[in-house]
C-alpha cells in the first residue's frame, strides 16, 4: 500500500505542471465554449449545448449581464492541452446580489483532477481578492438568472436543454478545496399524465377564483412594445427578497426575447391576468436537446440545416419551464398556487405537441423556496436533480 502510495505520488511529481491563463482573443474565446464538450463527450448524462448558445451566454458583447459586473475568464492547461476553465466576476455595488456575495465565480469545468481544480479556483479567488472578496459564491453561469450551482445528484437523469451537467468528481474536489454548500437548487420533473390533470382541476376549479382569472398567450408582435418589460416587471416583483437575488435589467430581457420566437411558439407562453391585472406569466420551450443531440454541439455548415428541418417537424417529448414570475403578494396564497399549476396545465394543452409531451422540468427552485415547490409538487413533481451553489472564506 505504502509503495503505491509513493508511486503514485512519484507519477504526479512528473507530470507536467498545470498553467492557469486569462482567457484573450477569439482563439481563447472559441476554446472556453467548447472545453465542456471537449472534457466530457461520451459521459452518461452529458449532452454538448450548441457553440452558437454559448457564445451568446459567454459573450460581454453579446450578453448585457456583463454591463454589470467586472469579470475574467481562465483557462488551464497542460503540455499544450487544455483541461479546464473558470469566471471570476464582482459586480457593481449597486447590483450587488441579495444575501450574497458579490464576489463570484462561474462556468467551473474540469478534469477529473484536483490539482487542476485547485489551479482554476486560486486563480479566480486572487483575482476576487485582489478586488476586496473576503466571501466568494458560486458557480454562477453567468448570474443566478441564468445558470447556476455545480449538479451534486441526477447525473443520469434526462439531459434537458440550458440545464447544465457535471460529472460528480467536480464537487467532491471543490469540497476537499474547502468549498462549502450555500444553497442548493433543484429541478422538478412533472410527469404529463392523468394523475396531474387530477391534482389541477381540484385546484382550479373554485369559482371564487376561476372566474377572476385570464389565460392570455405572450404576443410575440408586442415583445418590445410592451410585453418584455411586462415580464421583467413581473419576474423581478416576484424574485426580490430571494437568496442572491439580482434584478433582471430589461436588456437582458430583451436579449432572451430576442431568440424566443426560433426556440418556441406563443402556445408554450402564458400571461395570467386576475380581476384584468397581470399577476404571473410562463414561459416554456422545447427541450431542444433532442434535435441536437449528435450535433456535438456545432451547428457549422450541416448542422444548421438539420437544426431547422427538426425544429419544424420534431415531435418533443420533454419541455422546459424557462422562465416564471409571479407578483409577491400572490406566492404562498391558496391562489397563487392554483394560477402556477393553471398556467402549467394551459401549456401543456396548448402544445402542438400535448400528446407526444411526456415530461416537464421546472427548474432552478431554491432549496427554501417553499412558495414555489409546494404546487409543483401538489402538481406531481419530483425531483430529479440538485445543483449546489458553493461558498468559500478567502
Amino acid at each position: 500500500m505504502i509503495q503505491s502510495e509513493i508511486a503514485e505520488a512519484k507519477s504526479l511529481a512528473s507530470r507536467p505542471q498545470v498553467e492557469v491563463v486569462e482567457a484573450k482573443g477569439f482563439a481563447h474565446f472559441l476554446t472556453y465554449n467548447k472545453l465542456p464538450r471537449l472534457l466530457y463527450r461520451g459521459m452518461k448524462g452529458f449532452t454538448a449545448p450548441l457553440d452558437v448558445e454559448r457564445w451568446t451566454l459567454h459573450g460581454h458583447k453579446l450578453n448585457p449581464h456583463f454591463k454589470l459586473v467586472e469579470a475574467q475568464e481562465f483557462l488551464a492547461r497542460r503540455d499544450g492541452r487544455w483541461i479546464g476553465r473558470i469566471m471570476a466576476q464582482v459586480y457593481k455595488p449597486e447590483f450587488a446580489p441579495v444575501e450574497a456575495s458579490r464576489f463570484q465565480f462561474g462556468s467551473l469545468d474540469a478534469e477529473d483532477d484536483l490539482g487542476t481544480v485547485r489551479a482554476l479556483t486560486s486563480a479566480a479567488e486572487s483575482w476576487l481578492k485582489a478586488r476586496g472578496a473576503t466571501l466568494i459564491h458560486g458557480p454562477f453561469s453567468p448570474s443566478i438568472n441564468g445558470e447556476m450551482g455545480i449538479l451534486v445528484d441526477g447525473f443520469e437523469a434526462l439531459p434537458v436543454f440550458l440545464t447544465p451537467w457535471h460529472p460528480a468528481y467536480l464537487s467532491r474536489h471543490l469540497e476537499a478545496l474547502g468549498y462549502a454548500k450555500a444553497r442548493d437548487v433543484y429541478s422538478y420533473s412533472v410527469a404529463n399524465d392523468s394523475s396531474t390533470t387530477d391534482v389541477v382541476e381540484r385546484m382550479t376549479n373554485r369559482k371564487e377564483w376561476k372566474e377572476r382569472l385570464k389565460l392570455r398567450e405572450v404576443d410575440f408582435s408586442r415583445l418590445k412594445k410592451g410585453e418584455t418589460q411586462l415580464m421583467t416587471d413581473l419576474f423581478n416583483d416576484g424574485w426580490r427578497g430571494n437568496w442572491g437575488y439580482v434584478p433582471f435589467t430589461l436588456d437582458e430581457f430583451n436579449s432572451i426575447t430576442d431568440v424566443l420566437g426560433f426556440v418556441t411558439t406563443p402556445d408554450l407562453t402564458i400571461v395570467a391576468e386576475l380581476d384584468g391585472q397581470p399577476v404571473a406569466f410562463a414561459v416554456a420551450i422545447p427541450n431542444l436537446f433532442e434535435i441536437i443531440g449528435d450535433l456535438d454541439g456545432s451547428v457549422l455548415p450541416a448542422g444548421a440545416i438539420k437544426v431547422i428541418l427538426r425544429l419544424r417537424s420534431h415531435k418533443y417529448s420533454a419541455i422546459k419551464l424557462l422562465l416564471l414570475g409571479m407578483r409577491k403578494e400572490m406566492q404562498g396564497s391558496a391562489t397563487g398556487g392554483a394560477i402556477l399549476m393553471t398556467m402549467v396545465e394551459e401549456i401543456r394543452r396548448r402544445g402542438k405537441n400535448a400528446s407526444t409531451i411526456q415530461e416537464i422540468e421546472a427548474g432552478w427552485v431554491l432549496e427554501n423556496n417553499l412558495a414555489m415547490r409546494k404546487p409543483i409538487e401538489l402538481f406531481g413533481g419530483k425531483i430529479t436533480k440538485t445543483h449546489r451553489i458553493y461558498e468559500k472564506r478567502i
